[in-house]
């Protein structure tokens, strides 16, 4: 049997990762019916079916399974050895894979992108939005960025902001027709849009505190949505009244467009994580984006000290 070529084993772990072959396609950079030939080819060469499949779903055999358990480490072991060359070089080069959940992409991430890659020209990003927390394993991720400590054991993090202060807002429009919320307890008596946890589907309680006691709320409305950028929409247009971490109601409480309600009763949620592999060895691409966002936070942190001295040395006249 001749050996098999790099492309098969390529495609065979594309297919094996994803059991889809337009999706493996998709990732190879090939036309899916050449995905299609090429695995075709490499189980004449074994002898042997890899997959089984059907209109609708693609799943290995056993013997698919047996040389994927065997081939995966062998795979590994190779890429850890272009990484370790890697490291050898005057630019750093090569591709960072990150998942991103929707929120902290535009409001966190985005204002990065051009510092960073403006100082590593050789690298190259793929953002993949998606807020299902889902293994960046299996998806062949160098990290992933989301709100909130649902992170794997084998994980290492790197908190990118602190805990999120949750507010209770409303627009204009909303609060006119109203009595505004003197308490928790009053919400039951508002339209409460919903925010359902994309991840898991759960709807999470709203909590308070004010220095004193903590309450719970689990209030009711006409509508539930799974994206945050419609949650806001909604609340905006009027239909009811929202929980949502401050940096995300900050700009429109400015603008006067939403009104916070319940100011002395607010709570925290888990901030803003970046979470990798704990592996010994990062890829080159990862390990100077953690050292960059890492130099970007000790900025961010002097500009935040100068500030508040200008703010004091104004009010002292």
């Amino acid at each position: 049997m001749s050996h098999p070529q790099l492309a098969q084993l390529t495609a065979f772990l594309a297919v094996a990762e994803h059991l889809s072959f337009r999706k493996a396609a998709v990732q190879v950079g090939i036309a899916a019916p050449t995905m299609s030939q090429t695995i075709r080819s490499f189980e004449d060469r074994l002898g042997v079916r890899l997959f089984n499949r059907t209109t609708r779903s693609v799943a290995l055999t056993e013997a698919g399974q047996r040389l994927l358990d065997e081939i995966k480490p062998v795979v590994e072991g190779i890429d850890h050895a272009f990484e370790s060359v890697n490291f050898f070089r005057d630019k750093p080069m090569g591709t960072l894979r990150l998942v991103v959940s929707r929120p902290t992409t535009t409001r966190l991430l985005a204002p990065l992108l051009q510092p960073f890659l403006a100082e590593y020209p050789a690298i190259r990003m793929e953002i993949v939005v998606d807020d299902m927390h889902g293994d960046i394993i299996s998806g062949r991720f160098d990290a992933g960025i989301h709100v909130g400590r649902q992170i794997d054991r084998d994980m290492k993090i790197l908190p990118l902001t602190e805990d999120l202060e949750m507010l209770t807002v409303a627009a204009p429009s909303y609060i006119g027709g109203h009595p505004s919320p003197e308490s928790p307890t009053d919400l039951h008596a508002h339209n409460c849009i919903q925010y359902r946890m994309p991840w898991d589907g759960s709807i999470q309680p709203w909590t308070f505190g004010n220095g004193q006691s903590q309450m719970e709320i689990r209030p009711r409305g006409s509508l539930t949505v799974n994206d945050l950028d419609l949650l806001l929409s909604a609340t905006l247009d009027g239909i009811g009244l929202c929980h949502v971490a401050e940096p995300l109601a900050a700009p429109y409480l400015a603008q006067g467009r939403l009104v916070e309600l319940l100011v002395d009763w607010r709570s925290t949620f888990s901030g803003v994580f970046l979470y990798y592999p704990s592996r010994r060895q990062r890829p080159m691409p990862l390990q100077v984006f953690l050292d960059f966002v890492k130099k970007w936070q000790k900025r961010a942190r002097r500009q935040s000290v100068h500030l508040n001295e200008q703010i004091v040395m104004h009010a002292r006249g």
